[in-house]
């Protein structure tokens, strides 16, 4: 008793910073967990949730077998695994690129341009992509009228939308992501690359046997979470691009979840959908994590 008093009371500064975020995740993120409830029961506002009628797996039946069970899933996945596939390696691109400036000033000059998109809005980035791309006066269409083209209407064709998405997606939080490599950069030791240079190693052979393996932790873990987020796409970016023209493909479950619990009122429906996605999640999170501890010796836990 008296080792942890005096553990607590050394870090007794650093426990009241972390309080605000546990009481955030407490209030925001496990307290409502208790609303899974609902996707068990024929749920009614009037009577609440404990005298709501209890229905058990109805409700997931009635997703699995329903004819857009299987167009929601390929989307959803589809854009998750292509946010993966283009999104992911491309902060650390920038990263590596950025560490190779020797130039102070152009280098903090490149960063803090790549940062400014994130703060833009979704609603701001998708009105900027509407007007960008517009077929009659968009700089887009005006540039392939240009080249002797007809000019394309990108936002009404399903075949364009999950690549606006991702590039948008990649032009929004490249510069931020970068913050993480960065950081695991700036913790190599330089005395590394003044070996490697003594031993005749230029520039990529330093990138390839010293950069490279000293973010790799870093990489990893991002990587696994990465992987626990495949069905976890952004549903007010996917809602403001979304139209009837581009349903086949933009459709995802987050606008499912969206039309049939909130517009449709029927919220044991939602709920249900929406668990079923927390668990997928949770099923890649945990098999990434497996893999990369077996392989790699990295994990999150």
């Amino acid at each position: 008793m008296a080792q942890f008093l005096t553990r607590f009371n050394r870090s007794k500064y650093l426990l009241i910073l972390f309080l605000p975020a546990l009481v955030y995740y407490i209030l925001f993120k496990y307290v409502p967990m208790f609303g899974i409830l609902i996707s068990f029961k024929d749920y009614n506002a009037f009577k609440g949730v404990w005298e709501s009628q209890w229905v058990g797996i109805k409700y997931y039946k009635l997703f699995f077998e329903s004819p857009d069970f299987l167009k929601l899933l390929r989307n959803t996945i589809l854009l998750g695994v292509y946010k993966i596939i283009f999104g992911f390696p491309a902060p650390i691109i920038l990263a590596l690129l950025l560490n190779e400036v020797r130039i102070q000033v152009v280098k903090r000059v490149a960063q803090s341009i790549s940062y400014l998109p994130h703060f833009i809005s979704n609603v701001v980035v998708v009105s900027m992509m509407f007007l960008f791309l517009s077929p009659s006066n968009g700089i887009v269409n005006q540039l392939v009228e240009w080249f002797g083209y007809e000019s394309i209407n990108f936002m009404q064709n399903d075949h364009y939308f999950r690549s606006l998405y991702v590039l948008s997606g990649i032009w929004q939080h490249i510069g931020w992501e970068t913050i993480i490599y960065l950081a695991a950069l700036s913790a190599i030791d330089p005395q590394l690359y003044e070996a490697a240079r003594v031993d005749g190693a230029n520039r990529w052979h330093q990138l390839r046997h010293i950069t490279v393996p000293g973010i790799s932790s870093a990489i990893i873990i991002l990587f696994i979470l990465n992987i626990g987020q495949v069905l976890d796409i952004g549903f007010e970016k996917v809602l403001l691009m979304l139209n009837p023209s581009i349903y086949n493909t933009a459709d995802v479950l987050s606008t499912y979840v969206y039309r049939t619990g909130i517009q449709a009122m029927n919220y044991s429906y939602g709920t249900a959908i929406d668990l079923f996605t927390s668990v997928v999640n949770l099923a890649f999170i945990l098999s990434a994590n497996w893999i990369s501890r077996k392989v790699s010796n990295t994990s999150l836990w």
